[in-house]
Formats: C-alpha cells, sequence, structure tokens
C-alpha cells in the first residue's frame, strides 16, 4: 500500500470477501497477511488457502486476475515457498515466475541485475545491507539471479533465470516485450531491472499485452504501474489527525538499524514521551502480564493528558537458535504491543505503527481492523489507511511507516506534522 491510494485492503480472505472485491469496480485490492511473520509451512498453507479462494471466488463472478505476491524491497520474506504454493493452488504451476524488487519511493534500485539500497547519496548492493543479515530472512546475493538460485538451494540456477536489462526495455517497444514474454519456458524465473518508473511501464504494458499467465513477485511500485493507478500528492496533516483533544500514539516494533535509528531521533528531538516495552521480561510469562497493564495504563494516563507517546520495543535483537524459534520470540514481542494497545481505553489523536509485521499485527489483532481505505502516502513510501466501521477505531487514519523506509529524520518528521505543537 506504500504507492497506492483508493483502493480497499483486505485483511480477510475468505471466498465470499474475495469474490465481492472481484464483483466491484475498484481495479486492485490488497490481501493483507503479514506472512513474514509466519514459520515456512503456515506461510505456503496460508498461501494455497488464499490462492483457492481467489480462484472460486474468479469462477463465481467471472472476473479475471493478475496475482501479485508482494514483496519486501529488500529481499526479506519466504521466497520461492509463497510464490510456489500460490501457484499450485491456482492450478498454474508451469507460469513464469516474474520477479520485480524496485521500489523507488524507498531508495530501491535494480541495475545490470544488481538490486541496491540507497543510503544517502549512495547506492548499497542489498546483500551488503542489514537487511541481509535477517534473522529469519537472511541471504548473500545482491545479483538478482544469483539470489534466486540461493533462495531456491539450486533448484533453480543463475545461468537459467532470464533478465530484462534497462537498456532492453528502453529501446525495445511494448509488443517486442509482449511477443518474448509470450515464448518464455514454462515454470521459468525472470527478474526485471528497473531504475525509473519508465522502465516499469514498459514492462507492464508488454506483460498485459502478451496475456501470458504469470504470477508477479514484487515490491510496491510495479503495483500502482501495473493497474494504471494514477499518481497524487502527498497527504496533508489535516487529513491524518482527528480533532480530539488527546495525544497521538506512535508503535514502534520494528527492530532493523533504520527503524532504530529513527527511533533514536525522534526520543532525541520530537515532542513524543518514550515509553519503552522492555524485551526480556516479555519472554518470560510471569512477569508479561502485570507489565502489560501497567503500560497500558501509563499510555492512558499520557493520552488523556495530551501528550503525545511513543512506545517502542528494547532495542537489543534477541535471536533464537534458527529461522523458527527467532519468528516465536518476534511473534510474542509483537502480541505484547497488540495487548498493550487492545486495553487502551483512551483514543489518541493520531496513530502509526512502524513496522511492516507491527503495523500489521496492531491493524489486525489490536485494532480489529477487516477492511480500510488506503488515503494515500504522508511520506514517499508511508501509506496511511482510514480504518473501517468496524475497528476499535472507526474512521481513524492509521499511518504504516515500514521499518526499511526513511531517512533518519523521518519518524520524527512524521510526529512533528501530527503533533499539536506543529499546530500550535
Amino acid at each position: 500500500t506504500q504507492t497506492v491510494h483508493d483502493v480497499p485492503v483486505l485483511t480477510e480472505w475468505t471466498t465470499e470477501v474475495i469474490a465481492q472485491e472481484l464483483a466491484s469496480a475498484t481495479p486492485v485490492f490488497y490481501i493483507l497477511t503479514n506472512s513474514r511473520s509466519l514459520p515456512t509451512q503456515q506461510a505456503k498453507t496460508l498461501a494455497a488457502t488464499i490462492g483457492e479462494n481467489l480462484k472460486e471466488a474468479s469462477r463465481q463472478t467471472g472476473r479475471e486476475y493478475l496475482v501479485i505476491s508482494r514483496s519486501d524491497s529488500t529481499l526479506r520474506g519466504h521466497y520461492p515457498d509463497e510464490v510456489d504454493a500460490l501457484l499450485e493452488s491456482l492450478g498454474q504451476t508451469e507460469a513464469p515466475r516474474i520477479i520485480i524488487p524496485a521500489f523507488f519511493e524507498g531508495g530501491r534500485y535494480t541495475v545490470h541485475d544488481t538490486h541496491y539500497v540507497q543510503e544517502g547519496d549512495t547506492l548499497i548492493p542489498a546483500g551488503e545491507t542489514p537487511f541481509a543479515q535477517d534473522a529469519s530472512f537472511g541471504y548473500t546475493a545482491s545479483d538478482l539471479k544469483a539470489w534466486v538460485a540461493e533462495k531456491t538451494q539450486g533448484t533453480v540456477k543463475a545461468s537459467d533465470v532470464v533478465s530484462y536489462s534497462i537498456d532492453r526495455l528502453r529501446t525495445q517497444s511494448a509488443d517486442d516485450i509482449a511477443r518474448e514474454l509470450q515464448t518464455l519456458p514454462e515454470a521459468s524465473t525472470c527478474i526485471v531491472n528497473a531504475a525509473a518508473r519508465y522502465d516499469l511501464e514498459k514492462f507492464a504494458l508488454g506483460l498485459l499485452r502478451s496475456q501470458r499467465s504469470v504470477l508477479c513477485r514484487t515490491a510496491a511500485s510495479f503495483v500502482a504501474v501495473v493497474a494504471g493507478l494514477p499518481s497524487r500528492s502527498l497527504l496533508e496533516a489535516s487529513e491524518v489527525v482527528s480533532e480530539s483533544p488527546n495525544g497521538g500514539l506512535t508503535v514502534v516494533g520494528s527492530y532493523v538499524p533504520k527503524s532504530t535509528t529513527q527511533l533514536h531521533h525522534l526520543l532525541e528531538h520530537g515532542p513524543a514521551r518514550g515509553i519503552e516495552l522492555p524485551v526480556a521480561p516479555v519472554l518470560d510469562n510471569a512477569q508479561r502480564e502485570q507489565l502489560v497493564g501497567k503500560i497500558a495504563d501509563e499510555i492512558n494516563a499520557a493520552l488523556s493528558e495530551a501528550q503525545d507517546v511513543v512506545l517502542y520495543t528494547s532495542r537489543q535483537l534477541i535471536r533464537g537458535e534458527d529461522q523458527a524459534e527467532s519468528l516465536r520470540i518476534g511473534n510474542q514481542v509483537s502480541q505484547c504491543l497488540i495487548d498493550i494497545v487492545s486495553r487502551l481505553t483512551v483514543q489518541p489523536r493520531y496513530f502509526v505503527a512502524k513496522g511492516g509485521i507491527t503495523s500489521s499485527d496492531l491493524a489486525t489483532d489490536a485494532l480489529g481492523l477487516k477492511r480500510a481505505l488506503i488515503l494515500g502516502q504522508l511520506l514517499p513510501g508511508v501509506p496511511v489507511w482510514k480504518l473501517g466501521p468496524e475497528s476499535k477505531y472507526p474512521g481513524m487514519a492509521f499511518v504504516v511507516f515500514p521499518g526499511n523506509v526513511g531517512e533518519a529524520n523521518a519518524l520524527t518528521q512524521i510526529v512533528d506534522m501530527l503533533s499539536r505543537r506543529s499546530h500550535a
């Protein structure tokens, strides 16, 4: 949802719910699964369920579709497991897999098959960034052909991966690309280089003209392009904050270095009062319940006194012995944040959630969201959702701030925009 506006995001995926969206006039809708917080087998089962329900909903409504398995622009996630499970459940195991991790709003570019993450004025190969050291989804390759081979454990060889270069996209016609896509080998893997929106537009046009059944594994930029959505200006603070006299709330669960840098900047320069959730006691069931109640009471009191609050997890990352254990620890911490927000009795003036898993868990499990409308972006790559009437805070704007987006002062900038201080 980092690049689109005026389209829905769902937290349910029954056949009935999907059929309702397919029957509407929306050009695109999102299904929020938070699969990155799940163990591999559960993520595969979830993907398969969604694929089966989508296939049946399409049969009922007679509406065709293009599936995009939305992926992290820094290459973290259940690949190729989610893609394989989706294709199998859709009955499209022979369809080519198209990989497009470019995300210009967040400074992600793919050039000469190497994926880069922008830090300031520097482009860093993705495999050399902290994201590649992820406890659950780490990797070493920056060259996407080598990355595919690494992630598939050699099942797909780097030499077998098809690549669309930027030169090719800028010199060939969309019809040329369409003809080439029609001849892609069955079940092949194809990566797309992109350094500007035009590159994605050319490829998307060729893809649509080819009418080839494919499954796309992409970051955010490609979604708006292939759906034909026009861009809109960034949201104003007045479109996000309520008239409530209460303080605002920011919750920081993401632990990647970029999020930690932004948190420290906010605590030092921003208007919010910091409340830390220490992770070690969270993992101790004997201490956990008392801790949750204490912090919830503290936040309620601060919000009612018109104080802006930032609730954040302690910054020392506790890793498990393997991927499954690391995910379990992360889920325990996330559940604690959910429990705290669930106990709030004072509605905040604004709500910012920092971290992809954090924002998903809070929206779904703490706020009871089933369907939201994406209003647009507050900063590039930072979307705002309007919560549905079924949620804890109906109609409230919910700022979804991914962990891997923004400069050092970005979180402070957003809180400053939304705080009462900026409107004094």
